[in-house]
């Protein structure tokens, strides 16, 4: 098994972040369109450094991320944070970089003081849904066809968990 450790990223990482993002576009989970160049950033004011954790091997290839951010500016809600995006290369599938960066992004919320965390994935993303159910979050809400993709509206399920 390949050596691989979580960091959170630097702006030196938008390249591979922003080539990773595009390799792994999938209508699977994504509700924007497939990237076209000219390709824009991977971090802009919304999508900071310091908001993302990535797997890395020891070569230092970005392997995947996951985005933590705080759901709203509001202060009333300053203890949850909202995953809002988690990637995987291909090449890594199946060797556990996804539920590490998982736990990792568990970790991160739990030092920054959150005592919730929460998520959204498609209806459709079966294994996306099985992994998070297998770290402990749970349904807890679906907009049911809040997206049209492909001509075919797709349920968005919000879950969450506790980190005590």
């Amino acid at each position: 098994m390949h050596e691989s450790h979580i960091r959170l990223a630097r702006p030196t990482d938008d390249a591979a972040l922003a080539r990773l993002d595009r390799d792994t576009w999938s209508t699977l989970h994504a509700v924007s369109p497939r990237p076209e160049p000219p390709y824009s950033p991977f971090f802009d004011d919304r999508h900071r450094p310091e908001d993302h954790l990535l797997a890395e091997d020891g070569d230092g290839t970005v392997l995947g991320y996951v985005r933590l951010v705080p759901p709203t500016p509001l202060p009333c809600n300053r203890h949850v944070r909202q995953i809002q995006g988690l990637a995987v290369s291909d090449a890594a599938r199946g060797r556990g970089i996804g539920r590490a960066l998982l736990r990792a992004a568990c970790d991160e919320a739990r030092g920054q003081g959150a005592v919730r965390i929460t998520l959204r994935v498609l209806e459709h993303n079966a294994p996306a849904r099985a992994l998070y159910a297998s770290e402990g979050f749970t349904v807890e809400g679906v907009l049911p066809g809040e997206f049209l993709l492909d001509g075919v509206y797709v349920d968005d399920v919000l879950m969450g968990r506790a980190l005590g």
